[in-house]
């Protein structure tokens, strides 16, 4: 540890130093920027609304930036006089010297233009009268940039004025003006008057008004009214074409679905297929006519609306079948009448594709290694954009913590996928006028897991679902049926050592059925990348045996089985919240709640083992090895030669700041809480005392006192496409201590060799942990 914790402190004293210093390389007449200083009315004794927000907007509009720093550390200009001026247009110091930020000097400022930035933007925010000066004040070798707003009284909206109903464009602006975005008492807002310029032309788009555009309307603001308030008038330009002011309607539908540039002229002498509204050329019968139904909303006659453009769209590209999708609307003529043929072009995606991919592993059991994947895709299998993928895949890999060092696990999967770009209801015929395709899957995969000398796991699963998106935000996923068979052997002598040593695997590991019913719903709006905080939801639901229990014989045990197999009987609910904040663009404040709960009845004591609850690990509570925590309080033994304890019931929370350092490098701090549990205490083996786990039973008002809390720092290099995490973590609060004695803030000693090997964990992850 202290051969890798004094080079470390060497650099950061050096570019510490180099940061403190970075003066002394400025030529004479040059000064440092050091950034830019807004003052707010500083001769007024009145003060505006916002206004530390407001001098921070301003602020961030001024140019140039100064260079980056940490805690008034200019990091990047370290590390680029640290470099030093190269002599050799190659090598290690150009490619240092890189990674840094040239001086930002004082006389790159340009007063004027930042002066024209920031009257504008308060002009924009409704300080009609502001003006903002500039002068620069020079301290030593530095410089920084001093700006003056005079900001004026905040204009307020007093009445919104909308064109009279003059025809049928100016009738519906009209219809619809109480969905204004002009509120009488608002400030005024100029890209709240965009964005009003923009949602009447949706309204417009919608009821048939293809070439209208918001450039053609004009918001004029009278402010001479006086009393700081502004009178709005909404008009459209007078100079606005013929073309944009009357609506239109589609007159035929022409649809290529085999197109290729290549192909353009033969298709187009082709004699149709008429399919409904649908004129189709296609002399390779690609595709079945009605496919066409789900994919295009517009029909002939109806007026052209943005909605139908949008949805079919979507549609078209997400179904998965088409490798290129376009849309044309050709007026007849935009003179004599007012109608619009529609031809749409489609070039499919090649029918058979193979892939091969090599991917990165990380799990929460502190398994790290790699996985071979062969897919073989046929698209469009009966004529209908069906998909079937067909996949074979491998892994190896090797624990890298954990109380048995040295695992390796081995894993051989084979999976078979069909989608279908449609609901398929037996007895019904849903409907779906979304953008997003709903879909049908079916799916059958065999998965054999080996974990060495332990045990070797094989598993059949069969499912049949559906998957739909409600919009961009939402996501369900419903698999009516889902059927697993599980099956482990263990190697000779093995099998009785496990047991003695964990007994509860005695009923996780033996041969299950588990039938039943499993539903998912996903929010997020992380796509959203300028908003200041996204979040994502899951939520699961899953039952086993619930149903097919009602159809099944009992043995001699009275258990419900299934050729000859017990039937696993359950129902397991998870919760899985997440936050992220940022704080700035390279600063961000993530947070996770992960809530678990199941109910094992009839043939089962516990969840199967794959169903399970588990704590500890690179994407969990990284102050605990994988899987060794709890339950409750109690503790794996120190020589225990299997730890994998799961519970019934999980409480996790994970709260991580995120920051970029240099280039693609970030860094993180973390604090990790939370714990597993068995609905009821586990009391062991009739007549083996030594078998029980005390403390392991969830109880209500014990919650909060029986959670593991740990924190730590990481390291990742985030290059876009894939990220590597180390973490190194080490616990604060020990659930199986003694009550009173669970934090252990006290026994803390990074220079002590025997606590650094008791309690540092080091993480190895690929990806973010949440």
């Amino acid at each position: 540890m202290k051969q890798l914790t004094r080079p470390i402190l060497f650099i950061l004293a050096c570019l510490v130093w180099a940061a403190c210093s970075s003066t002394k390389s400025l030529k004479p007449g040059q000064y440092l920027y050091t950034g830019a200083e807004v003052k707010i009315n500083p001769d007024s004794s009145g003060k505006i609304d916002d206004e530390k927000q407001v001098k921070s907007d301003l602020e961030s509009k001024t140019r140039p930036r100064p260079n980056k720093s940490i805690l008034g550390i200019k990091y990047k200009l370290g590390i680029y006089n640290l470099a030093g001026e190269p002599k050799k247009p190659k090598g290690l110091r150009n490619w240092i010297r890189r990674q840094g930020e040239a001086p930002v000097l004082l006389n790159e400022v340009k007063l004027k233009y930042n002066n024209d930035v920031l009257t504008s933007y308060l002009i924009s925010e409704g300080y009609l009268q502001a003006a903002v000066t500039g002068d620069t004040v020079i301290t030593g070798k530095k410089g920084k940039a001093v700006y003056t707003a005079e900001t004026g009284n905040r204009y307020k909206i007093n009445k919104v004025t909308f064109p009279p109903d003059s025809g049928i464009l100016t009738k519906i602006i009209n219809q619809n003006k109480d969905k204004t975005l002009l509120k009488v008492g608002d400030y005024y807002d100029l890209d709240t008057y965009k964005n009003e310029r923009i949602r009447i032309d949706n309204d417009l788009k919608e009821q048939g008004y293809f070439y209208f555009s918001p450039d053609y309307l004009i918001l004029q603001i009278d402010s001479t009214i006086g009393k700081n308030l502004v009178n709005v008038t909404v008009k459209v330009k007078d100079i606005a074409p013929d073309a944009g002011l009357k609506p239109y309607s589609i007159r035929n539908i022409n649809i290529y679905p085999s197109y290729s540039l290549r192909r353009d002229t033969i298709l187009r002498k082709l004699k149709p297929i008429e399919y409904h509204d649908f004129s189709i050329y296609d002399d390779r019968n690609t595709f079945k006519p009605k496919l066409f139904d789900r994919l295009v909303f517009f029909q002939k006659g109806e007026p052209y609306n943005r909605k139908d453009h949008n949805q079919s769209l979507n549609r078209m590209v997400n179904v998965g079948a088409f490798r290129d999708v376009r849309a044309e609307f050709l007026p007849i003529d935009s003179f004599k009448n007012n109608q619009l043929d529609l031809n749409i072009y489609l070039t499919p995606l090649k029918k058979n594709s193979l892939s091969f991919s090599v991917t990165g592993t990380s799990k929460s059991n502190n398994f790290v290694g790699s996985e071979v994947k062969v897919t073989q895709t046929t698209r469009n299998l009966f004529r209908n954009a069906e998909q079937l993928d067909v996949s074979v895949s491998g892994g190896f890999e090797t624990q890298t913590r954990g109380t048995s060092l040295g695992r390796n696990s081995l894993s051989l999967t084979a999976e078979a996928k069909l989608t279908f770009p449609r609901f398929i209801v037996p007895f019904y015929k849903p409907n779906s006028t979304t953008a997003f395709i709903p879909k049908t899957i079916t799916s059958l995969s065999y998965q054999m897991l080996n974990r060495g000398s332990e045990y070797t796991l094989h598993a059949i699963k069969g499912e049949y679902g559906y998957n739909f998106k409600e919009n961009q935000y939402k996501e369900h996923n419903f698999n009516p049926i889902s059927i697993s068979y599980i099956s482990t052997s263990f190697p000779t002598n093995r099998k009785d050592s496990l047991f003695e040593a964990n007994p509860l695997l005695r009923t996780t590991l033996e041969n299950q059925f588990i039938i039943g019913s499993n539903y998912n719903f996903t929010y997020t709006n992380q796509m959203e990348t300028n908003r200041r905080n996204n979040v994502y939801f899951y939520g699961g639901l899953e039952t086993g045996g619930n149903v097919w229990g009602l159809f099944t014989s009992k043995n001699d045990q009275g258990q419900k089985t299934l050729f000859n197999t017990p039937l696993t009987q359950f129902i397991r609910a998870e919760a899985d919240l997440r936050d992220y904040y940022k704080i700035n663009r390279n600063l961000i404040w993530a947070n996770r709640l992960n809530l678990g709960y199941g109910y094992a009845y009839g043939n089962s004591t516990s969840l199967p083992f794959v169903r399970q609850f588990f704590a500890g690990g690179s994407n969990d509570i990284r102050a605990f090895p994988a899987r060794t925590l709890g339950p409750g309080t109690y503790k794996v033994p120190d020589d225990a030669i299997f730890a994998d304890q799961g519970g019934d019931i999980k409480l996790m929370l994970n709260s991580e700041l995120r920051f970029k350092l240099v280039s693609v490098l970030y860094g993180a701090l973390f604090v990790d809480a939370g714990n597993i549990w068995l609905r009821k205490e586990d009391l062991g083996e009739p007549g083996k005392p030594e078998t029980a786990r005390l403390g392991s039973g969830f109880k209500l008002k014990n919650t909060f006192n029986e959670l593991a809390v740990g924190t730590g720092a990481g390291l990742r290099v985030d290059a876009t496409i894939f990220v590597v995490r180390l973490d190194v973590a080490f616990p604060v609060r020990k659930p199986y201590l003694p009550e009173g004695q669970r934090w252990v803030f006290d026994d803390i000693a990074f220079g002590n060799k025997d606590w650094r090997r008791q309690n540092l964990i080091f993480n190895i992850g690929i990806g973010y942990p949440f």
